[in-house]
């Protein structure tokens, strides 16, 4: 039994939930459950990024308190995860009083390293605003490639910046000049820790190759030394004398969310925290593509400079980039795919399937209504849910609810026992999809068993036969239910209720004689006039 430690990126509580932030942060949940299910102890975390400029931006513009506004769309992060079978431990907000305190503490012993000294450097401040701006709110043109960049990352050449280099820097807010104050600030000095950064992910050949790439050329380009400190009014303010006025960095404390949320998590089954960010643990991190240095570089530094032995990353998830219908999403311009909206719309075990099997794993995926209705009424309806509700409505109706009693096929055994091998390690290596589509590839030919054996044929031919086909079938649906259940939690709790089994990773089985309860569909079909008035929606914004 194995302490495993899942931290889901912790999305900005400016603005609601869209099917990007999804896309990257469901392999998280795929991973709690299938931890549980084969006996680990399972710590998955997350919550809501609460402090910082987004939040206080998108305050002003409303006339509202940063708590109010971050508190809001906390809310309605909970909500959208739990619509979608989010299985979080612990999903708190970096407002919070156990993460604050907790990140006080960390950073007190972090800055009596010898990682940590005074610089006065320029910040950027914008007069229309009003206020001092986080890196990635200023906009200009890259003084490496040229191209339009934001101030802390250029997207196009892939360099790291500061946001007094660029050429041209405006608010990326108000799109108005900016002009540069000089500030006294704490830097950590992630320069001294280059050899250790880079062992780390020597050390990792487990991580996904974008993190690996990723993480190489920061360090190849040269690393530099980060600000800790920041002139913001909305923050964890900064515990150091003569620092009275200023906030912690919002990258330097909501990534300790990942130990602040565990440390909670732990507490709440009595279970050690120390022992869970101890050696013989095991981390994942799981987000997108753009949170790579944050997870790779930012938090191994925060941890390795806090001196306190704080296990690094084990396992590196980041996905790549989702666009919508062919086009890059735009939240600005309301050109998005709302979460909020899609689970009041369609079954969360859809959504979950479409972003599994198609989503942006390992390469840049798009998401198209076609696409999506296509992949629930012929692949999620038509293979798994095509079998299910086939087998079990002839059990129904023919042998008055009850399994029939057969014998156990060494074959079909044989198989089903290799999946829950096969997948399982599919699921710890990251390779969610390969996974889901192996499932999926012995439910299609589940059916064709079914088609081969004719059981409406030798249900009057043949009886004996059609009770060991119905006997077999009802055992691969078994088999199949426990282990779509990290991927299909819903339709899964569903039929191992049907057949009285739990989702303890390993081939279960239902004897002959077993009484059925009442069957339902598992899927409803989706209508495919949602294709055009969807796209249609989609298309009007441009």
């Amino acid at each position: 039994m194995r302490n495993i430690l899942i931290g889901g990126a912790w999305p900005y509580a400016n603005g609601s939930l869209h099917i990007g932030h999804i896309a990257g942060l469901l392999p998280g949940d795929v991973l709690a459950r299938y931890h549980r299910a084969v006996g680990d102890n399972v710590f998955f975390v997350s919550g809501s990024d609460c402090h910082g400029t987004p939040v206080a931006i998108r305050a002003k513009q409303e006339n509202k308190a940063p708590r109010e506004v971050s508190d809001f769309y906390h809310e309605e992060f909970a909500e959208c995860f739990q619509k979608l079978g989010f299985s979080y431990d612990v999903y708190t907000k970096t407002s919070c009083e156990e993460h604050k305190k907790f990140v006080k503490e960390f950073h007190r012993k972090l800055y009596e390293s010898p990682y940590v000294y005074e610089k006065e450097a320029p910040q950027a401040y914008c007069d229309s605003c009003g206020s001092f701006l986080a890196d990635r709110f200023v906009s200009g043109k890259c003084p490496k490639c040229g191209e339009d960049t934001r101030g802390d990352q250029c997207d196009a050449c892939g360099s790291i910046l500061d946001p007094e280099t660029l050429s041209e820097p405006v608010c990326a807010i108000c799109k108005k000049p900016v002009s540069f104050q000089k500030s006294k600030h704490l830097y950590i000095a992630v320069t001294r820790l280059q050899d250790e950064l880079k062992a780390l992910v020597d050390a990792h050949p487990g991580w996904r190759k974008n993190a690996i790439a990723f993480t190489n050329r920061y360090i190849n380009d040269g690393l530099r030394d980060r600000a800790l400190t920041r002139d913001l009014d909305w923050g964890i303010e900064v515990p150091k004398e003569g620092y009275e006025n200023k906030t912690i960095y919002i990258w330097a404390e909501n990534v300790l969310g990942y130990l602040s949320a565990s440390k909670t998590a732990a507490e709440a089954v009595n279970a050690d925290f120390h022992e869970l960010w101890g050696k013989d643990a095991w981390h994942y991190y799981v987000h997108g593509k753009d949170n790579i240095p944050f997870h790779t570089i930012i938090l191994p530094a925060l941890l390795l400079g806090n001196g306190g032995g704080w296990h690094l990353p084990d396992r590196i998830v980041s996905s790549e980039y989702l666009t919508l219908e062919g086009r890059k999403i735009s939240t600005s311009q309301n050109y998005a795919i709302w979460v909020k909206d899609l689970t009041d719309h369609y079954e969360a075990d859809s959504i979950r399937y479409f972003f599994l099997a198609k989503g942006p794993e390992k390469k840049d995926a798009d998401f198209s209504w076609r696409e999506y209705v296509h992949s629930h009424n012929g692949e999620l309806l038509g293979t798994y849910g095509n079998f299910v509700n086939r087998t079990l409505a002839f059990i129904v109706k023919y042998c008055d609810g009850i399994v029939p009693h057969g014998t156990e096929d060494p074959d079909i055994d044989k198989q089903i026992d290799h999946l829950f091998v096969s997948v399982g390690r599919q699921i710890e290596n990251g390779a969610f999809k390969d996974g889901i589509g192996e499932i999926f590839e012995f439910a299609r030919e589940a059916n064709k068993f079914f088609d081969t054996k004719r059981p409406w044929v030798t249900r009057t031919t043949d009886k004996a036969e059609c009770d060991n086909t119905l006997y077999q079938c009802v055992q691969i649906i078994a088999g199949l239910a426990v282990l779509l259940w990290p991927f299909l939690p819903f339709s899964s709790e569903r039929v191992c209720g049907w057949l009285g089994i739990d989702s303890k990773w390993e081939r279960q089985s239902v004897p002959g004689g077993y009484i059925l309860p009442e069957i339902q569909i598992l899927f409803q079909r989706i209508d495919k006039k949602v294709i055009e008035a969807e796209t249609e929606k989609l298309a009007s914004i441009f």
